[in-house]
């Protein structure tokens, strides 16, 4: 019998698009969508794939994460571990790993990167010194989450395949949204859910694709988002600002209060906060749907 799984609807999937039909057909709606040649005349297209990534940055120590669940003995995106770049490709390349590289700055630690892409002109008002890279090895998943300062995202995926999962905001009442944080509960397999555990998220409704290499999906504001790395490859993302002010007043909330207040309580509460989150998420979730389980 085949297992029940959620409602995700494909990503609309274009070759090219002009900037006027972007903005009009996403960006105005806010829909995602996979733009396959968006970027076929940047460098990176041809360039960027893990042996170039040694050979530019092999020497970077860079910050790693794993899949552990998140507990107060880290800060908020504090990393698990370190490693040089050349030995983190060389893990990637030996097969499966769930280290990934996450929020990579790379105008500041690769500037020779820089030559090798350009913003595109579609529409969007991009933040410029915050281009970042994502790496991940075959199998590693990215928690569903969504961004702290709700940009508009251009996500460009390079060396492999990449599944991304998302939801826009308005789903947020079906994904057990753990308080005080941008995290769904990270005990839900969004690519195997246990809807005995988690019912409400048979209720979500949602977009699924896969990227290969130099494809480009927009993410609009505010979307959750979960990756899974199909094999070994990594991701750039480009950021802009958000087009509303009721989410730059979300952003600025999150950046300024958020983020520091759930660092304090974790500090002064420890595992006891984190539980607790935990368990109002699922209560509150059950609540708003009238399920006792």
């Amino acid at each position: 019998m085949r297992k029940e799984q959620m409602e995700l609807e494909r990503i609309k999937r274009v070759k090219s698009i002009s900037k006027s039909d972007f903005k009009r057909d996403f960006v105005q709606p806010q829909i995602p969508v996979v733009i396959e040649k968006l970027i076929d005349d940047w460098p990176a297209y041809k360039k960027w794939n893990l042996g170039y990534i040694r050979q530019i940055a092999g020497d970077r120590t860079v910050p790693l994460y794993d899949d552990r669940p998140i507990t107060s003995e880290y800060k908020f995106n504090e990393a698990h571990a370190e490693m040089k770049m050349s030995e983190y490709v060389d893990l990637l390349e030996s097969g499966p790993t769930n280290y990934r590289i996450f929020l990579y700055h790379l105008m500041k630690e690769v500037p020779a990167l820089q030559k090798d892409f350009s913003f595109p002109d579609v529409g969007l008002r991009f933040l410029k010194q915050l281009p970042m890279l994502f790496f991940g090895g075959e199998d590693s998943s990215v928690f569903m989450h969504y961004d702290i300062d709700y940009a508009n995202i251009l996500h460009f995926h390079f060396h492999g395949k990449k599944q991304c999962i998302l939801f826009p905001p308005s789903e947020s009442k079906h994904l057990y949204k753990v308080p005080h944080s941008l995290i769904s509960r990270e005990d839900i397999d969004f690519n195997n859910p246990d809807f005995e555990k988690f019912p409400v998220l048979k209720k979500a409704r949602g977009f699924i694709t896969e990227l290969n290499h130099g494809e480009t999906l927009y993410m609009p504001e505010g979307y959750w988002h979960h990756m899974t790395y199909l094999t070994a490859g990594f991701s750039m993302s480009l950021r802009a600002t958000p087009r509303t002010l009721t989410n730059f007043s979300k952003a600025v909330y999150n950046l300024i209060f958020m983020r520091h207040f759930d660092n304090y309580m974790r500090k002064i509460k420890g595992q006891e906060w984190i539980d607790y989150k935990n368990r109002l998420a699922v209560e509150r979730t059950h609540k708003r749907h009238d399920i006792n389980l």
